[in-house]
């Protein structure tokens, strides 16, 4: 069975359920960014030890929080030793908005993959994009590159479409049998 690593930020716990629910997908560990952008003690050795890493943050301002770029900018370590080379990488974001400049944000995940010669797992879902769909259906919002989930900005996390939340879960479900895929 692969090892598979969820790291994220979340700001005010709606990028935590999404966290939450490619994990449970994946059978992926959960690995939290603190509010000071760092890593718990043991953070660096368990992404050491992971055949997959999925990357999550929030979209703030059309990017990563700060949070998770202070995370990025220390995986330079790492980067100089190509300690994730081959790794199978991945990544997720949520925002208020229903577009919310969500690609930049997967844009920044996907780049960090890549300056790490990671391999990229894309969604592989079909689109809900027919004048039936409902809100509430899965990759409603319309995502290729990562999952992506959509928020109130006076709601909390409890309030999160159950459509991006299954949408969250089968990508880590993707993650994991692409990540059997590559077992040795």
């Amino acid at each position: 069975m692969s090892e598979i690593v969820v790291v994220y930020h979340s700001g005010y716990g709606h990028t935590q359920r999404m966290a939450q629910a490619v994990a449970q997908g994946a059978g992926a560990s959960l690995l939290a960014i603190d509010a000071d952008g760092n890593l718990p003690p043991g953070g660096w050795e368990q992404l050491q030890a992971a055949d997959a890493i999925v990357f999550g943050s929030p979209t703030y301002m059309g990017s990563v929080s700060w949070q998770f770029k202070k995370f990025a900018d220390a995986s330079s370590r790492p980067w100089y030793a190509q300690a994730w080379k081959d790794k199978l990488a991945a990544g997720f974001t949520n925002s208020a908005g229903m577009s919310g400049d969500k690609q930049g944000t997967l844009l920044t995940l996907f780049t960090l993959a890549m300056q790490h010669g990671m391999i990229w797992v894309s969604q592989g879902l079909m689109p809900a994009n027919t004048r039936a769909a409902r809100r509430d259906d899965v990759n409603y919002l319309v995502s290729y590159s990562g999952a992506i989930a959509q928020s109130p900005s006076d709601a909390g996390a409890e309030a999160m479409s159950p459509g991006d939340l299954e949408t969250a879960r089968l990508f880590g479900a993707r993650i994991a049998d692409i990540a059997s895929r590559f077992q040795k």
